[in-house]
C-alpha cells in the first residue's frame, strides 16, 4: 500500500539530512538510490535494475545507473560534476531501449543537485538536496500518486484497448468465449489499473506473471485462477502456507472475483500480449473513456473505428453542468464562508442519487461521480482550514459509488461500468490522499454502483431506484431511427402506443423521454438526455412533445441546439445531436446553448420558455396538416414513377436509345429532382401518357421498357405497386402542370441561407423530390424564398442528416402567411422577387448551387434577397426583425392566433386571397 504524504515528507527530511555529506558516485550511488526509493515505501529491487546495459548511438555499450522500465531512468554523478553532460548521456541511453522500456522521467543528480525531466511534458525541475521536501510531490509517481490530466482522447487509451483486443481475440479463437471471457477480461483490466494506481504494489501484477509463470504460458491460466481466488479471500481466511508473492495481494471483494470461472488456456504469444498490457501506465487512462472503448474491443466491426462511438468527457459536461453541476457550484460559493451551512451542503451532495437508464460502460455516471468528488474536495479543503485539522480522512469522505444507478441491456458493459466506478473512486481517493497527507484506499470493496442488467424500456425504474430517493436522470440512450428498429426494439415500444397513439413514427431514443416523463410525475427529479436531433425536427416534434406537454406537464428547462457529436478518435461517428433537459415542473431561468457550425463556438441565451424546436417559444409542436393553414394554393409533390429505373435515362443513355429507335425521341422529356434542379444536370424520362396505342408497334425498345416496368411492379411486396402494374404508362403520383409553376427542392444543403427556389415551364417532368406550386405568382415566390419562410422551414422541418428536408404537411401547410398585406406591400414584394429572378438570369453558366453557395453567391443577388427580406418583414409588421429568433417568436404567436381561431376563417381567407 502507498504511504501517506505526511509519512513521505517525514522520510524526505530524514533522507536529506542523512545524505548531505555524500560526494562519491562509485562508492555511494547504489545505496543513495536505494534510500531514495525507500522515501516512497518502494523497494528498489522490485521495480528497477542497476547497471542496465544498452547500446549507445555509437554502437558501444552503455550502463544505466538505474532503470525502472517505462517509468524513470536515473544517472548519478559525483558531487560537483557537470549535470548537463549527465543529462546528455542519459538521453543517449534511451536510444538503446525498447519501446515499452522508455522512461517517462529522467533524473540526474550529483547527490547535492537534482534535475528531473518529464519526457512527455518536456518540463525540467531543478532543486537542491536540502529542498527535497518542498519538491517531493513531483515524485508522487514512484509511490503511485498520479497527476491526472483529462484529455478528450489520449493515444494511450487507444493503444491499451488495442492490446486488450488482441488478447480477447486469441482467447476467443481457442474457444474461451461468452460470459466467462467477458468477466475474465474485466478482472484482468482491474488488475492492470490496480498495479499502477496503488491498489496493488507497483508492478505487482506484472511481477507475478513474470516471476511465477512459464514463458510458454502453459501455467498462466492456473496462476491467474489462484490470483483471482486470493483477491476474493480475506487475509485472515487465506491458507497459512500460501505463496508469499500471492499473499502480498490485498483482499478486494466487491463480487468482482467471486464467481468461479472455467479455466482458460494460454500460449507464449498470449502471455506476451498480457505482459504488453502490463507495460502500459494504466494510471494515465480515464476509466470513463476507456470503458466505452473496451466495449468496442469486443466488437470487431467497431474496433476498426476504435473510440469513435463513445461520448467524450466534453460532451458529458455539456449535459451535467446545466442540469445540476453549475447550480451546485453556485450553492457552494454562497455557503463556503459559513461552516455549518457548508457541512449541511456537504451532507446534501452526499445524499444525491443519479440514474442513467442506458448507461453502457457507465461514462456518464463515472464523470458525474468524478465532478462531485472534486466538489467534495473543495468543501473538505475549506472545512479543514476552518476546523481543528483532519484526524482521519475516512471520516470526512461522505460520497461513495453507491449513489450511482444504471440500467444496461448488455451484461458486459454493465460489469465494466461497475469496475470503472471503482477505478474512478480510487483515483479520487488518491487526490484526497494527496490533499490531506493521509493514504486512503477503500479496500476491501464494500459498496458498488447499482448497475442493473436489463431492458430499460420494459422494466420498472422504481425497482432500480425509487423515485422518492432519486434526484437526476442522465444519459445517452441508443440512436436508432424509427425505420431501422429491429423486431425486439419494436416490441419494446409497443407498450407506449396504447397511451400515445401515433408514436410509431418516433425514433427509438424518444421512448426514453416518454418513459422518463411518466416516471418523474409529481416529483422534483430533473432529466437530461443526449439525443439525435430528429426529435426536434419535422413530424416527430408534435407527435412526441405535445403529449409530454399536455398530458404529463413536462417543461424543457435547458437545451443544447444541434451540434456535431464527435471526439478526437479516428472514424468519428458523424451524428448531429441535441441535449435536452426537462422536468415535470417549471424552472426559471431557462437557457439555450447554440453553436457556430464553422468555429464550434457556443453561445448561451437566457429565455422565458423553450419550445420543442429548441428556440424560445411556446410548448407545442407543429403537427402534420393535410391542407394549408392559410388561403393559398396547394403545394403538390412531383412525379413518382416506381419504374425500377427503366423509364429514366442519363443524357448519353437517351441519345444511345434514340439512335437505335429514332421515333422514341418525341416521348423523352427532361426529368429533374432536387439534385438536378439545384445543380443544373437534368436526366430524362420516357413520358408515355400521350402515346397512341397503335404507335407502340413501331417502338419495340419502348415496349420492352414497358414490359420491364410491369415485371418490376408485379414483383413488388407492396399491394398498391402490384396494382399499378396493370397501368404501366401511369406513375404512382403524377403532377404535370400546363402553365409555369414554382419549384421547391425537397432536400437542400444546410450551408445555404436560402433554399434555391425557382420557376419552371411546362414540358419539364418533376420527380417526387420536388415540391410544385401551380399558378404561382411572384408574391408566392417572394414569401417562400424570404428569410421569414426560411426561418420557419429551418425550425420545423425534418432533416436528412443535416440537410433540410422540405415537408408539405409540416412546413408549407402550417406556415402562417401575412394576415392582411396591403396592395402596396404585395407589389413591393413582387418587385423584389422579380429582381432576384432577373439577376439570376445574368449568370447563365452558373447553377443554383453556385449562385446560393455562401462563398460564391454574387453580391448583387445577395443584395436583392436582402431587399426582398425587408419587404416581407414589413408585410408582417411595421418594425423589422433583428434576428431569426425574433422571427420565430413572432411566427409562433401568429400560428397560435390562426389555429385558435382568434380571427375568423372567413376574414383570414378574404384578407390573404385579396392580397395575393
Amino acid at each position: 500500500m502507498a504511504l501517506s504524504w505526511n509519512e513521505i515528507k517525514d522520510r524526505a527530511v530524514t533522507f536529506s539530512k542523512e545524505w548531505e555529506d555524500t560526494t562519491n558516485e562509485e562508492a555511494e550511488a547504489k545505496s543513495f538510490i536505494e534510500a531514495f526509493f525507500n522515501i516512497f515505501g518502494v523497494t528498489r529491487k522490485r521495480v528497477g535494475t542497476f547497471e542496465h546495459r544498452v547500446k549507445k548511438l555509437n554502437e558501444g555499450d552503455g550502463y544505466i545507473d538505474l532503470l525502472w522500465k517505462g517509468v524513470i531512468l536515473i544517472e548519478m554523478k559525483s558531487k560537483g560534476k557537470n549535470l548537463d553532460k549527465a543529462f546528455i548521456q542519459a538521453k543517449e541511453y534511451i536510444h538503446g531501449l525498447k519501446e515499452h522500456e522508455l522512461p517517462k522521467y529522467i533524473l540526474v543528480s550529483d547527490f547535492e543537485n537534482f534535475r528531473l525531466f518529464d519526457t512527455e511534458e518536456q518540463i525540467t525541475l531543478e532543486f537542491k538536496l536540502k529542498e527535497l521536501v518542498k519538491f517531493v510531490q513531483h515524485f508522487g509517481f514512484i509511490a503511485g500518486y498520479q497527476k491526472r490530466i483529462y484529455k478528450e482522447q489520449d493515444p494511450v487509451n487507444i493503444k491499451a484497448a488495442g492490446l486488450m483486443g488482441r488478447l480477447h481475440d486469441r482467447l476467443e479463437e481457442i474457444g474461451y468465449e461468452g460470459h466467462p471471457l467477458e468477466v475474465y477480461l474485466v478482472r484482468i483490466l482491474f488488475c492492470l489499473f490496480a498495479e499502477d494506481t496503488t491498489i496493488f504494489e507497483k508492478q505487482q501484477f506484472q511481477n507475478y506473471i513474470e516471476d511465477r509463470t512459464n514463458e510458454d504460458g502453459s501455467d498462466l491460466a492456473s496462476k491467474l485462477q489462484e490470483l483471482f481466488q486470493t483477491l476474493n479471500t480475506p487475509n485472515d481466511k487465506r491458507f497459512k502456507n500460501l505463496d508469499e508473492q500471492l499473499n502480498a495481494f490485498p483482499y478486494v471483494n466487491g463480487k468482482l472475483f467471486e464467481e468461479v470461472l472455467p479455466s482458460a488456456s494460454f500460449d507464449t504469444a498470449m502471455r506476451k500480449s498480457l505482459l504488453d498490457c502490463c507495460y502500459i501506465d494504466w494510471s494515465k487512462i480515464s476509466p470513463a473513456i476507456f470503458g466505452s472503448m473496451f466495449q468496442s474491443v469486443m466488437n470487431p466491426k467497431e474496433r476498426r473505428n476504435l473510440g469513435a462511438h463513445y461520448t467524450s468527457e466534453k460532451n458529458i459536461m455539456k449535459l451535467i453542468k446545466p442540469l445540476f453541476l453549475d447550480e451546485l457550484w453556485a450553492e457552494f460559493e454562497s455557503v463556503k464562508n459559513n461552516r455549518n451551512k457548508l457541512i449541511e451542503f456537504h451532507r446534501k451532495i452526499s445524499q444525491l442519487k443519479f440514474l442513467d437508464p442506458a448507461c453502457g460502460c457507465g461514462n456518464f455516471l463515472v464523470i458525474t461521480y468524478r465532478e462531485l468528488r472534486l466538489l467534495e474536495i473543495d468543501i473538505l479543503r475549506i472545512l479543514n482550514k476552518s476546523g481543528q485539522g483532519v484526524l482521519d480522512v475516512r471520516e470526512i469522505i461522505w460520497l461513495d459509488v453507491d449513489m450511482m444507478y444504471g440500467i444496461e441491456y448488455e451484461e458486459f458493459p454493465a460489469r465494466i461500468a461497475e469496475v470503472a466506478m471503482w477505478l474512478m473512486d480510487h483515483q479520487m481517493n488518491m487526490l484526497i490522499s494527496n490533499e490531506f497527507g493521509q493514504y486512503f484506499v477503500r479496500l476491501p470493496l464494500k459498496k458498488s454502483a447499482n448497475i442493473t442488467h436489463g431492458n430499460a424500456l420494459r422494466i420498472d425504474w422504481n425497482n432500480v431506484v425509487s423515485l422518492e430517493n432519486l434526484n437526476y436522470i442522465i444519459g445517452n440512450p441508443p440512436f436508432v431511427g424509427s425505420k431501422w428498429m429491429n423486431p425486439d426494439q419494436r416490441e419494446d415500444v409497443k407498450q407506449f402506443q396504447t397511451e400515445l397513439p401515433g408514436v410509431g413514427i418516433l425514433d427509438y431514443v424518444a421512448f426514453w423521454y416518454i418513459k422518463a416523463a411518466y416516471y418523474i410525475q409529481k416529483s422534483k427529479v430533473k432529466v437530461a438526455f443526449v439525443s439525435t436531433n430528429s426529435i426536434t425536427q419535422g413530424e416527430q416534434v408534435g407527435t412526441l412533445w405535445n403529449p409530454l406537454f399536455n398530458k404529463l406537464q413536462i417543461k424543457i428547462i435547458f437545451a443544447h441546439r444541434t451540434f456535431n457529436w464527435k471526439n478526437e478518435a479516428k472514424g468519428n461517428a458523424a451524428v448531429h445531436v441535441v441535449i435536452i433537459g426537462f422536468a415535470a415542473y417549471d424552472i426559471k431561468p431557462k437557457y439555450i446553448f447554440d453553436y457556430d457550425h464553422v468555429s464550434g463556438e457556443s453561445f448561451i441565451t437566457e429565455v422565458k420558455n423553450i419550445s420543442p424546436y429548441l428556440v424560445e417559444g411556446p410548448d407545442f409542436g407543429i403537427e402534420n396538416r393535410s391542407r394549408p393553414l392559410c388561403d393559398v394554393a396547394t403545394l403538390r409533390t412531383g412525379n413518382k414513377p416506381i419504374d425500377g429505373g427503366h423509364y429514366i435515362f442519363s443524357k448519353d443513355e437517351m441519345n444511345e436509345f434514340i439512335a437505335k429507335e429514332p421515333k422514341s425521341a418525341n416521348y423523352f422529356k427532361p426529368f429533374i429532382g432536387s439534385e438536378e434542379f439545384i445543380n443544373g444536370n437534368p436526366r430524362y424520362i420516357l413520358w408515355l401518357k400521350e402515346l397512341e396505342p397503335s404507335t407502340l408497334r413501331d417502338l419495340p425498345l419502348v415496349k420492352e421498357r414497358i414490359e420491364r416496368v410491369i415485371k418490376f411492379r408485379s414483383a413488388s411486396s407492396s399491394a398498391p405497386t402490384q396494382k399499378l402494374a396493370s397501368s404501366p404508362l401511369n406513375f404512382h403520383t403524377e403532377c404535370y402542370p400546363t402553365s409555369d409553376f414554382l419549384i421547391i427542392p425537397q432536400v437542400s444543403s444546410e450551408r445555404r441561407n436560402y433554399i434555391p427556389i425557382g420557376f419552371e415551364h411546362p414540358g419539364i417532368i418533376c420527380s417526387d423530390k420536388l415540391r410544385i406550386l401551380i399558378d404561382a405568382s411572384f408574391y408566392h415566390f417572394g414569401i417562400l424564398t424570404s428569410k421569414m419562410h426560411m426561418a420557419w422551414m429551418r425550425t420545423v422541418t425534418g432533416r436528412l442528416k443535416s440537410d433540410y428536408q422540405y415537408s408539405v404537411l409540416t412546413v408549407y401547410n402550417n406556415y402562417p402567411w401575412p394576415l392582411s398585406p396591403t396592395l402596396k406591400q404585395v407589389e413591393t414584394i413582387e418587385k423584389a422577387a422579380k429582381s432576384i429572378i432577373s439577376i439570376r438570369s445574368k449568370f447563365k453558366n452558373s447553377s443554383l448551387a453556385d449562385l446560393y453557395d455562401p462563398i460564391t453567391m454574387p453580391s448583387e443577388l445577395l443584395s436583392a434577397h436582402n431587399n426582398l427580406d425587408k419587404a416581407v418583414d414589413m408585410a408582417y409588421r411595421s418594425q423589422p426583425f433583428t434576428s431569426e429568433a425574433k422571427r420565430m417568436e413572432f411566427l409562433f404567436e401568429l400560428y397560435e392566433k390562426y389555429t385558435a381561431d382568434l380571427f375568423t376563417k372567413e376574414k383570414t381567407k378574404k384578407s390573404v386571397k385579396k392580397a395575393i
